[in-house]
Formats: structure tokens, C-alpha cells, sequence
């Protein structure tokens, strides 16, 4: 049985219970096993209408849906290879991936798509609207939709474009095969989360279903027991989970830190015998995980439990039973915050070329700081230059229309993935950075930008984001983004500015400096006024820093800070 025909056979086991839906404010519009087979039905008599065959491409355009998923669900029934667009990049180069990846059909719920693709010369006249997919008046509810075209292991079933963090982004072509193994991998960690139980699980999904890691728990989640709620609003998260109340959703680390700062502000804010508590507690529990630690140490954490961590907890996700966290790495310190108040966060890490995962982490034996170990049938080796090397079933064919480029990343049997990373004596990996973003100084020294980046971070929250420069140049520096902020220091100037304190960096600085050799040392910093975004172009949807974008978009301050030699 292939993982389509799973996949409706467990909706017709649950023809008259909730699988999906999604969450709209305090409320939530839910859909059985027995109609969201009806949508499928419907959605393939649409596509059969329009003449779409098995083999060709169908993107999708749009937020996530219902009708998404009934959509992606008739897509791959039919054979027919899924392109699924993010709706939030511009529309340029939304324009650019349609031109590389020519489906025969893009469907959107914006009426307004046609006329904009037209206008970018992309997918003129080849626009189908939901709302003429999805009519209600479907012939058939579930005979013709379970009968899905058989896919082989080597035929494809998606293309799924890469973030593009540097360069253009390529469509990473993953077949039948990657996603059955992928499949079973995440129901076994799973069934480790959750163990034996009768009620459905609750699962809440909020990263679009263009990146490759959502898409995976969007099919893991149909074939198993569990109802799958969708946020419709990213500016009311907070909301949609209180709604929503999961077990697990899964997590970037822009996210976590987040939430995270929020607790801790609305702590600070509120003050008195909880802060107290929470923030003794806090302390407390770091030290428990070093040397340090003493009695008072365990009587506030006690007090913490008790009195203060708990409804933190409930306010967080009163049903969580962890919280699953990738595409970045996650600090430690978050980590930690995290497991403090009793919610694990379990971490995952994976490619897009990897169908999204190559290591889990187990319920139970988290270590932070690190992502796990590989899944049962996946190798990870890391190469002399420190870049980890992967094969396995998971892995990709190759990049659509791209024979040098696959030819790369696949060089010698393994996936090249361009990351650096560690694994301990019992193989839980740690991702200490990316080969591309390594900054090289003048020196020869070779430096990774984001353990000093993440640790920068940790001890100065009131930044936005931080990103160190200085390739082939003689010192390391660093942008500092802060709303309201603009101006340039030195390593020696302690200044004032708006938005964040001069002063309060340098000494951060000072500290993290003490503690690094010297050509890791960050001899001067820069502060922005202007946050890095989807929106400004110098972030990725999933939150990722597009450094090369960075590095041209200030070019001006960053060689002011090399005009003269810090002190």
C-alpha cells in the first residue's frame, strides 16, 4: 500500500470524525474523514476537466487550507506533481519559480493572481481559482478517490523550492520513495511522543506547506490518528493555539525565542512575589545544569514548580506534550527555558534534498544544544572540511532541470548538505554552522558566524538579530538590529543611540570577547534601525538571514567599520 491509499483509507476509517481543520480567531471549522474525501473527489473531476495527465506539474498558491489539502490530496491521486508556492514571497519571485517549474495549472484562492502573474509574464491564462475547484457538487464522495494512481518509488511527487538564503532558489524534486521512508521515520518518533492512546491527537500547523518539513507532518498527520488544525492568521498565533490547545506543532526558533522573551518581559512587567520566584527559579535552574547548585537553589525551583511554571505552561499550551523545533539552530538557552516550565522541545534537523530530516530527537533523551541522532536508516558522516555527508532513502533524486547542480550535491554517493557539525560518542549531532557562511579574515583564520552569533544573542536580548561580517577582512564585526536605532560605533565608543543602549553592547562584547581567542574576537558593531524581513528582502519566509543580500544591502556601514582600527 503506498502512502496516498494509507492516507485515505485511515479518512475512511474516520468518515464521521474530525481529521482537519482550521482555526479562524477563538473558533475553529472542522471536517471529517468522509468530507474532506468528498473535496478530494471533486478536486480530481476539476483537473481531469482541465485535461491535467499524470506527470505534469500543478502549483499551488496559497495559504494553508482545507482546501489546499483536498487540493495537494487530488493533485498527487492523479499522479499529477505538486509545486507548492509560498503566497508570501513577492510577486516577482513567485513569477520566477512558475517559470522554472512550467506547470500546466496554478491554483490560488486570490482573484487577483491572474492578472499579477500576467503582468510578471508568468502562467498567463493557466489560473484556476478555489472557488471554481470547490463548488459542493462533487458526483462522488469517496469511490473514485481511493482508487489513487499507484506511485512507484521513483516517481516523483513534488518539487519543493528551496528558501534561497544565497542565490536563486532551486526546485528540489522528491519522489514516492523519500516520502514513504520519511513517513514511517516520523511515525515511530511520534509513537515515542505519545504513546498508547484511544483519542485522537492534536496537531497545530502553522508554517506554510511549501517547506518541505510542514508537508511531511501534513501527511504524517492524515494517516495516523490525530485532527490536524491550520492557522489562518500568523498575526494571531497566540489565539489560534489557545484554540487549537495541541499536543505538538511543529516550530522555528524565531518563534520559540519569541515566546520566550514575551514570558519573560510580562514577568519583569508584573513584578512582585512571582517574579521573584520566577526569575530565582530561573537562575536556579541553569546552575543545576553546570557544577554549581545548592539547597536554595532547589527550594526555589520547587517554589517555581509549584506556584509560577505552571500557569506559564497552561498559558503556553495547556495539552503540549512538546514542541518540535527546525530549519534553524536553536539556542540552548531556549532550550533550556523551555524544559524549565516542563515542555520539551525536541529538535529536527534536515534539508529540504533530505525530505526535511535527517536527526530527531527522542522523547526523553534530549540533550540541549544538539539535534539527535540520525533515524534508523539514515547515515550522517561528517568530511575532512567538516561538512556533513548523508545517504539514505531519504534522500533526493536531484534538482529539477539542474544536472551540475545535482551532480554536486550528490557527488561521491553521499548529500553534500553544506552544513558543519559534530556528533557525540553516542552520535547525537550538533550543527555548529554553514560551510557558506564562513567568514575567512585576512588572516587565514576560518571562522563560523553562528555559535558567536547565537552566543551574542543569548546575553544581549534586547536585540533583533545579530549578524557578524568580515570576510578577508582583519577583525570580526557585527550589525546589531534594534527598531528605532541607527548609528555606528567602534569597539572603543560607548556612546548612547536610540533603541538600544551603546554602552549595554560593549559591555556584552567585553564579556563575550574575554572568553574568545582573539581572532574570533568582535572589534566593532554597528546598530540598524531597520529589523531584517520578509518584507525588506533580508529574510527567508522560514526566518532565515539571506547574508549575502545583507552584506550588499549596508555595505556603506559595514566599511565604515573598518575605517579606522578599533582600540
Amino acid at each position: 500500500m503506498t502512502f496516498l491509499e494509507s492516507i485515505f483509507e485511515r479518512l475512511k476509517r474516520s468518515a464521521n470524525s474530525p481529521v482537519l481543520g482550521e482555526v479562524r480567531g477563538h473558533q475553529t471549522l472542522e471536517v471529517n474523514g468522509s468530507q474532506l474525501l468528498a473535496m478530494v473527489s471533486e478536486a480530481r473531476e476539476f483537473l481531469a476537466a482541465r485535461g491535467l495527465k499524470r506527470g505534469d506539474r500543478c502549483a499551488i498558491l496559497a495559504p494553508n487550507s482545507i482546501r489546499w489539502v483536498a487540493l495537494d490530496l487530488g493533485l498527487m491521486a492523479e499522479g499529477i506533481v505538486v509545486v507548492p508556492l509560498d503566497p508570501r514571497q513577492v510577486p516577482h519571485e513567485i513569477a520566477a519559480v512558475i517559470k522554472d517549474s512550467t506547470p500546466s495549472l496554478v491554483c490560488s484562492c486570490d482573484p487577483t493572481l491572474g492578472a499579477n502573474l500576467s503582468a510578471a509574464g508568468a502562467a498567463a491564462g493557466r489560473v484556476a481559482l478555489f472557488d471554481n475547484i470547490f463548488t459542493g457538487t462533487a458526483r462522488s464522495a469517496q469511490s473514485s478517490v481511493v482508487h489513487a494512481h499507484p506511485h512507484a518509488d521513483h516517481d516523483a511527487v513534488t518539487i519543493v523550492y528551496t528558501s534561497g538564503t544565497s542565490g536563486e532558489p532551486k526546485g528540489v524534486v522528491l519522489n514516492a520513495g523519500n516520502i514513504t521512508f520519511m513517513l514511517g521515520a516520523t511515525h515511530a518518533r511520534l509513537d515515542q511522543l505519545m504513546g498508547v492512546r484511544q483519542e485522537p491527537e492534536k496537531i497545530f500547523q502553522y508554517a506554510p506547506f511549501c517547506f518541505a518539513a510542514a508537508r511531511i507532518l501534513l501527511l504524517t498527520s492524515l494517516s495516523r490518528n490525530s485532527i490536524l488544525m491550520l492557522s489562518t492568521d500568523l498575526t494571531q498565533i497566540a489565539d489560534e493555539l489557545k484554540a487549537a490547545t495541541p499536543n505538538y506543532f511543529v516550530n522555528v526558533p524565531m518563534f520559540l525565542e519569541r515566546v520566550r522573551r514575551k514570558v519573560e518581559d510580562s514577568i519583569q512587567k508584573r513584578g512582585g512575589f512571582a517574579a521573584n520566584i520566577f526569575f530565582r527559579a530561573q537562575k536556579a535552574y541553569q546552575r543545576k545544569q553546570g557544577p554549581g547548585g545548592t539547597w536554595s537553589d532547589r527550594l526555589w525551583l520547587s517554589l517555581g514548580n509549584a506556584l509560577v511554571f505552571p500557569a506559564i505552561r497552561k498559558n503556553v499550551g495547556p495539552n503540549l506534550k512538546a514542541l518540535i523545533c527546525g530549519s534553524a539552530p536553536l539556542s540552548a538557552d531556549t532550550q533550556l527555558f523551555f524544559m524549565m516550565l516542563g515542555i520539551p522541545v525536541l529538535q529536527v534537523y534536515g534539508l529540504t534534498e533530505t525530505t526535511a530530516i535527517c536527526t530527531m530527537d527522542e522523547p526523553g533523551k534530549v540533550e540541549p544544544g544538539r539535534v539527535g541522532r540520525a533515524v534508523p536508516g539514515v547515515e550522517m558522516i561528517t568530511a575532512d572540511n567538516g561538512e556533513i555527508l548523508v545517504r539514505g532513502p531519504h534522500i533526493f533524486p536531484g534538482y529539477w532541470q539542474r544536472p551540475a547542480a545535482t551532480a554536486k550535491a550528490l557527488g561521491g554517493g553521499w548529500f553534500h548538505t553544506g552544513d558543519q557539525g559534530e556528533a557525540d560518542a553516542s552520535g547525537n549531532w550538533r550543527i555548529t554552522g554553514r560551510l557558506k557562511n564562513l567568514i575567512i579574515l585576512n588572516s587565514g583564520h576560518n571562522i563560523a558566524p553562528e555559535p558567536i552569533e547565537q552566543a551574542l544573542a543569548a546575553d544581549l536580548p534586547e536585540a533583533q538579530q545579530i549578524v557578524l561580517v568580515g570576510n578577508q577582512r582583519s577583525y570580526l564585526a557585527a550589525l546589531v538590529t534594534t527598531v528605532g536605532a541607527n548609528g555606528s560605533s567602534n569597539a572603543a565608543n560607548s556612546a548612547g543611540g536610540n533603541g538600544i543602549d551603546r554602552g549595554r553592547i560593549q559591555s556584552v562584547l567585553d564579556a563575550l570577547n574575554s572568553e574568545l581567542p582573539h581572532y574570533k574576537q568582535i572589534r566593532a558593531f554597528y546598530v540598524l534601525g531597520e529589523p531584517f524581513s520578509m518584507e525588506n528582502g533580508l529574510l527567508t519566509t522560514m526566518g532565515k538571514l539571506k547574508r549575502d543580500a545583507i552584506s550588499e544591502r549596508f555595505a556603506a556601514e559595514i566599511e565604515a567599520l573598518y575605517q579606522k582600527k578599533p582600540s
